[in-house]
């Protein structure tokens, strides 16, 4: 067998998230059941740097997957990119040690998020941007963002539900920019790693910031509670994009 590692990205809007399911369209169903195409019908499984929930893009995403024979890679990469369906496009394809882990070896990832705060909203971002109706003061969420830098315990920052119990991690990058029209936010987060839906709550947090609706300096103090209570909503997930992800 031969380990393959490819990046690959897709539009999560008509995708339940990524990781395989018994009710829903997955990415991994997807990519497996192409696999299986090309490997004479045997079944191949798929190994993903991380799962994306419902609705969430990915610019960059990781796999990994051992399959029978060794292939020339463009071949490889132009099977999968042409047999995936046109959501999902698969831009690199290698061979990597048979040790090589998508998930396990991770040291850093960065994702985004787009806001449309524009008025009125633009039907063409509506899947591709989370949607803000209220006013924001730009300046704020910049004084808040370098709060989040650091290695912190972000138990506030995490959804109920997730199965992980050390919920420490570092952000060595957190930045907003304002397009030239002044109508959406981009957010950037870099970091060892992310909790279940800490992005979007970082987003929603922030976005209540710079509503006004919560102090500027109120971050460090939400950190400290370890209590997801005191920090903002959960943004939607169509602003959210995993764009890159990098091993040692």
């Amino acid at each position: 067998m031969v380990r393959y590692k490819a990046t690959i990205s897709y539009d999560g809007t008509l995708f339940n998230g990524f990781q395989r399911q018994p009710n829903g369209r997955t990415v991994q169903e997807e990519v497996e059941n192409t696999l299986k195409k090309m490997a004479n019908g045997k079944t191949i499984q798929i190994f993903g740097s991380g799962r994306t929930d419902a609705g969430v893009h990915a610019i960059g995403q990781v796999i990994h997957f051992d399959y029978p024979e060794e292939r020339p890679l463009e071949r490889m990469r132009f099977g999968l990119d042409t047999q995936t369906p046109e959501d999902i496009a698969v831009k690199s394809v290698e061979i990597v040690p048979e040790d090589f882990h998508a998930r396990y070896l991770v040291k850093e990832k960065t994702y985004q998020f787009r806001v449309d705060i524009g008025k009125p909203r633009s039907p063409f971002r509506r899947f591709y941007a989370s949607y803000f109706p209220y006013p924001v003061d730009v300046e704020k969420i910049q004084r808040a963002l370098p709060d989040l830098l650091g290695t912190h315990d972000f138990t506030a920052f995490c959804a109920a539900g997730s199965p992980i119990e050390d919920k420490v991690r570092t952000i060595y990058e957190a930045k907003m920019e304002v397009n030239e029209a002044g109508d959406e936010l981009l957010f950037t987060f870099r970091g060892d790693g992310f909790l279940y839906k800490m992005i979007r709550i970082l987003v929603g947090t922030l976005l209540k910031i710079g509503n006004g609706r919560m102090s500027e300096t109120c971050i460090p103090e939400i950190i400290a509670s370890k209590d997801r209570n005191l920090a903002g909503p959960t943004a939607h997930p169509e602003g959210l994009y995993l764009v890159e992800v990098k091993y040692e």
